[in-house]
């Protein structure tokens, strides 16, 4: 699943997105942030970071640079 989502992200990137002038509002771009996110988060998380990322671009959000947030580690609880 997560290798079918990053070559659907890929061929976006290498054939259609060239088709049209640059107008991310974020930094890194949203086909980007989606390929860190699934790449990090795997193909059911990510996949919901990059469709959430892509709802917030539109003309009313501000934009700017907006990393894909860190995998929390969970810690064992080990009793003494």
């Amino acid at each position: 699943m997560k290798s079918i989502l990053l070559s659907m992200i890929r061929f976006y990137q290498k054939a259609i997105s060239p088709m049209f002038p640059p107008s991310c509002r974020f930094y890194p771009t949203c086909s980007n942030y989606s390929i860190d996110a699934v790449q990090e988060h795997g193909a059911i998380k990510g996949g919901y970071l990059a469709v959430r990322r892509i709802l917030k671009c539109h003309p009313f959000h501000e934009g700017g640079f907006d990393p894909v947030p860190a995998k929390e580690k969970k810690e064992k609880n080990k009793s003494a």
